[in-house]
């Protein structure tokens, strides 16, 4: 999986860095990262239900951010826990949409042996940028 956890860069919150060769897969990359730290086994969850939404952003670091934001909205509202996705980001008028399918299952106790649970995407430190093999996030959750 294109992310790792960072160790150090904050005391009692998680901090991961997600990358992609293109802005959608890196996005994808992070929805994998915050998932993972709630769930023990990403692969338990399997692709049963679809959810689309769209979300309009100034620029691609707001447009991650909330993005995550709706991810943990779903877990929290709906209790769906996502484990694949069909992104499409577009620019336009000085800003960007996405375009989201997510897919993944209702929460089952039974079947997926939860972690931490993550509250939200923090700003602190949160960064989006373009690199020479794609893109780069740093993101800090508050669990």
């Amino acid at each position: 999986m294109p992310y790792k956890f960072l160790e150090g860069l904050t005391m009692a919150d998680v901090a991961f860095e997600a990358t992609g060769k293109t802005l959608e897969g890196m996005f994808a990359s992070a929805a994998d990262a915050m998932m993972s730290t709630q769930v023990k086994d990403l692969k338990k969850v399997e692709p049963k239900v679809e959810t689309d939404f769209c979300i309009n952003a100034a620029d691609e670091e707001r447009l991650l951010h909330d993005f995550l934001q709706e991810l943990i909205f779903f877990k929290d509202a709906e209790r769906l826990l996502f484990s694949s996705y069909e992104l499409k980001i577009t620019k336009a008028g000085g800003g960007f949409t996405l375009k989201a399918k997510a897919r993944g299952e209702p929460l089952d106790m039974r079947k997926h042996e939860l972690l931490i649970d993550v509250k939200a995407v923090t700003w602190n430190k949160f960064k989006v940028e373009k690199t020479a093999r794609g893109w780069k996030a740093v993101v800090i959750i508050d669990v």
